[in-house]
């Protein structure tokens, strides 16, 4: 039994894992890699892995750094089944599609720009191709076991991250090997808590927010502030968002605080994301993993307009505040909040509010460190508008958090990975939990291979 690191080992992006267990070689996450050009460019090699060696892929969740290299996977040959939750494929074919539609905008952008080093910039791969990919998707329910062969099962148990998130459990004779995926919150705006872990012989465990506590703040506190004095300047308030989970989140914090009367109601609010669009609607559709009633779910369609059109979309670019406009993507990397940062940016009126984890190399992270410019479109435009950011918001437990998750683990496991992570908060939360559960965890290196047993 061997596992080897591909991607996610030292940074929070790619995650890809190939789990050798018996005569079943098996992959979890096919993510692409994202934030810095040296992370990119690896999208872009070979796969470190034999494509056609692998037996299975099973996916944690539908974020696209866990699934976004699908289609290049079968591209390069794999015919294999996908396997994920219900909820994950219903996502995925939004997510996927979109990702390979703007591939397909870059490569011609950098080809009329005269950006790219040949001629016709290509995608690394198109829309069409992320269609085809989602016919190998096989969706399952949680807490069901799934025999693989060879005396191999998994099954998948809730993470609580986002709609279909799991933690997965691969078993052969007795012995565990557990993948956290990506964890919950305690206690979401959202989303119901991560179940527990009770046995893991091997765990690969994130560790993204791993220096990082979340500050005790109330949400609907912090986005009623940022709400209203954007609101008393007559300015835009744009909320760069994660297309699935913190769309829904925000749309239904705006709505229970116009409820309430603790911001003004009939404020123009936009959500101008197709892809968030089609996502909220699958949310709606799977009310048992999320908190929402099905009124609060009815609200989230109620207090925003819903921008499908590209044409009503770049009317946006010259909307007159005061008027809130959500769009993707949630660090600022592609979409089309990036044309509507171009025009606001430069006005003190705007804010533009940051409600995620931002990884390093992306606009949002500049934003997040107060740069006084940022570059769009091959122009540097001057940030003259107010940064903010929903500190509360992430949907990532914290240290304290996953430690209190990982307590209920009743036997030490043989062997722990910290992945998912930047070095400094891998690290901070290796020694952590050292401290704290007497574990001694491991931070793999990418391409790293390890015998388990």
């Amino acid at each position: 039994m061997r596992l080897a690191f591909y991607g996610a080992a030292g940074t929070v992006t790619g995650s890809r894992y190939v789990l050798t267990i018996g005569s079943k070689n098996i992959l979890i996450d096919c993510g692409l890699f994202q934030g810095l050009k040296n992370l990119r460019l690896r999208n872009w090699e070979d796969p470190p892995f034999d494509v056609a060696s692998l037996d299975a892929v099973v996916l944690t969740h539908a974020h696209i750094d866990h699934s976004g290299y699908l289609p290049v996977l079968m591209k390069r040959g794999y015919q294999g089944p996908i396997h994920c939750t219900e909820a994950t494929r219903d996502l995925c074919e939004v997510l996927l599609p979109d990702s390979g539609h703007l591939q397909e905008e870059e490569a011609e952008f950098l080809t009329k720009h005269k950006y790219a080093r040949r001629e016709q910039a290509l995608p690394l791969y198109t829309e069409e191709d992320a269609r085809a990919c989602l016919k190998l998707l096989k969706p399952h329910p949680f807490d069901t076991n799934i025999d693989l062969g060879d005396g191999v099962t998994f099954r998948f148990t809730r993470a609580g991250h986002i709609l279909g998130a799991a933690w997965v459990t691969f078993m052969q004779n007795g012995f565990r090997v557990v993948f956290s995926g990506d964890v919950g919150r305690m206690n979401d705006v959202v989303m119901r808590p991560p179940v527990p872990i009770e046995h893991a012989d091997v765990l690969v465990c994130e560790s993204t927010y791993g220096d990082r506590r979340h500050p005790d703040a109330n949400p609907f506190d912090e986005m009623a502030a940022v709400i209203n004095r954007t609101m008393k300047r007559r300015g835009v308030l744009v909320i760069p968002a994660f297309a699935v989970g913190r769309t829904q989140a925000i749309l239904h914090i705006i709505s229970e605080l116009e409820r309430g009367d603790a911001i003004k109601a009939h404020i123009p609010i936009y959500l101008n994301s197709p892809m968030a669009i089609d996502a909220t609607e699958i949310y709606a559709a799977h009310g048992g993993e999320h908190k929402l009633t099905r009124e609060q779910c009815g609200d989230m369609f109620r207090v925003a307009e819903f921008v499908r059109d590209r044409e009503a979309s770049r009317a946006l670019n010259t909307a007159e505040g005061p008027a809130i406009i959500i769009a993707g993507s949630g660090m600022a990397t592609g979409g089309r909040v990036v044309h509507h940062l171009k025009t606001l940016l430069p006005d003190p009126n705007n804010t533009v509010l940051l409600v995620g984890f931002q990884a390093p190399g992306t606009r949002g992270e500049a934003l997040q460190n107060h740069a006084e410019e940022i570059k769009i479109f091959g122009e540097f435009v001057p940030v003259r508008a107010e940064i903010a950011e929903l500190s509360s918001m992430s949907a990532h437990g914290d240290y304290v958090e996953l430690t209190q998750w990982l307590s209920s683990i009743k036997v030490k496991p043989k062997r722990v990975f910290l992945t998912h992570g930047e070095p400094t908060a891998a690290e901070a939360f290796r020694k952590y939990l050292e401290r704290h559960l007497g574990w001694q965890p491991e931070i793999p290196e990418h391409k790293q291979v390890v015998h388990l047993k």
